[in-house]
């Protein structure tokens, strides 16, 4: 008899363990990003194109800058109006000594007036404002930036958040490693990007455990994109559906029946 309670008892501990490790376990195929294909044979290259052009639209802010060796007069084309000596220590800063583009397309500037920019990259504003910037100064360096280049990471990662970038492009994999990287059950075939589009927002779907991502139009993101990472199906099933009450209380029932009987 007591035989017989041991087998039960190790067999309901074994089915256990194996139901726990079963639901709780992701594959590493699912885990891993930039999987080559079986028949390759060498490593090939991957193309694509790292001038990604993001074209200036209402509502954003450009931080611009005049230097010149003349600082009484670049002083009234700067925002600030403390010439070469203003310090920004933090974004807020930054944003309320930037210029908004309004709702026509166009900036206020200094004596220049209204400049149209919208459709315009950073460097082909750059380049319309150093025109009018001519007419008034001799030897000027102009600095251009976008000031709200904003990503937003939701889901299976470890940091979720809207993160600010301070360089002129980023691609998908360095967004997720500024939120801590993805969770073990996050679903890397189906991560989702929704961009903001003249007509309305685009989304986007693409896969990370493929190498084919490195030579995707959306490796590269754009300002204001939202990253969007599904769950595994396994993660509801491992720690919501199964049950884990049942299964405790059976193991527990066991043993008070093997030291009832002993």
């Amino acid at each position: 008899m007591k035989k017989s309670l041991r087998i039960t008892f190790s067999l309901l501990f074994m089915a256990f363990i194996a139901a726990s490790l079963l639901s709780s376990c992701v594959p590493q195929k699912k885990m891993m990003y930039m999987q080559m294909a079986e028949q390759a044979e060498v490593r090939p290259s991957f193309e694509n194109d790292r001038s990604i052009s993001y074209s200036i639209q209402p509502g954003d802010n450009l931080y611009i800058k005049v230097v010149s060796l003349d600082e009484k007069t670049s002083m009234m084309f700067n925002v600030s109006g403390t010439g070469n000596s203003q310090q920004y220590t933090n974004d807020a800063a930054v944003y309320l000594n930037s210029y908004t583009v309004s709702d026509l397309g166009t900036i206020e500037f200094p004596l220049a007036g209204q400049i149209y920019v919208q459709n315009l990259n950073v460097e082909q504003v750059k380049a319309r404002i150093q025109e009018v910037l001519d007419e008034y100064l001799k030897e000027t360096v102009l600095i251009v930036k976008l000031v709200n280049f904003n990503v937003t990471v939701l889901g299976e990662v470890r940091r979720p958040g809207q993160y600010k970038v301070y360089q002129s492009e980023i691609n998908i994999f360095e967004a997720l490693s500024m939120s801590g990287d993805l969770t073990e059950f996050a679903k890397r075939s189906d991560i989702k990007i929704v961009r903001q589009t003249k007509s309305g927002s685009e989304v986007i779907t693409v896969d990370l455990l493929t190498a084919d991502i490195l030579s995707s139009d959306y490796y590269y993101l754009k300002p204001n994109d939202i990253i969007y990472v599904e769950p595994l199906k396994i993660k509801q099933y491992g720690f919501a559906t199964f049950p884990y009450a049942l299964v405790f209380s059976s193991v527990s029932t066991a043993l008070l029946l093997i030291n009832f009987f002993k």
